[in-house]
């Protein structure tokens, strides 16, 4: 079974999962955005194979969001977790385009990627660790701020409970007067 899943809107990259990742798997983010992918790409009119990481069984590594790859793959491998393969198809305007394409694609080509992430890293110059303390300290102050939220919380219900006390007395008040002015009569 595969999913797939339009992911500019327009048609322009449609991704098609044909290898799911295990369900705890790391997917890129900001603190994990370099990636490692193994590939092939074909051109979609015929097939022809025109780039492949096979071969050699390299891995092509990238960070995400910083424009060093097609459109398409920075749309895409973000979509992507660790140990998933997708296929992802682009039209020109995602792939290479006029300007930049090499001589074996035609400019005006779709192309048509098998893509495998392998690994998500920290940027060069972050350590696992410093992710990780990132990570904690993120995690701590989501727990503080449920923390501030619950007091909150909490304060306002009893600022409820004693309106509603007030409330109670006051209208006791005014009952306990009812009845001694009925008496009074």
């Amino acid at each position: 079974m595969s999913d797939t899943m339009d992911l500019t809107g327009d048609g322009g990259v449609v991704k098609t999962v044909i290898g799911r990742a295990k369900a705890d798997a790391v997917a890129p983010s900001d603190i994990l955005p370099l990636v490692d992918v193994h590939y092939e790409g074909t051109l979609a009119e015929n097939g022809e194979v025109f780039d492949t990481t096979h071969e050699d069984n390299s891995v092509f590594s990238f960070e995400i969001g910083e424009e060093t790859v097609i459109k398409a793959w920075d749309i895409a491998v973000r979509t992507m977790k660790v140990g998933e393969v997708a296929r992802i198809k682009c039209r020109p305007e995602y792939a290479y385009g006029a300007a930049g394409s090499p001589p074996e694609i035609p400019p005006d080509a779709t192309l048509i990627f098998e893509v495998e992430l392998v690994a998500c890293k920290p940027r060069k110059g972050s350590s696992v660790e410093s992710v990780s303390e990132e990570k904690a300290r993120l995690e701590e102050l989501k727990k503080q701020r449920e923390v501030a939220a619950a007091a909150k919380e909490e304060e306002k219900r009893k600022r409820e409970e004693a309106k509603a006390a007030a409330a109670a007395r006051v209208q006791a008040k005014l009952e306990a007067k009812k009845g001694k002015g009925k008496k009074a009569k």
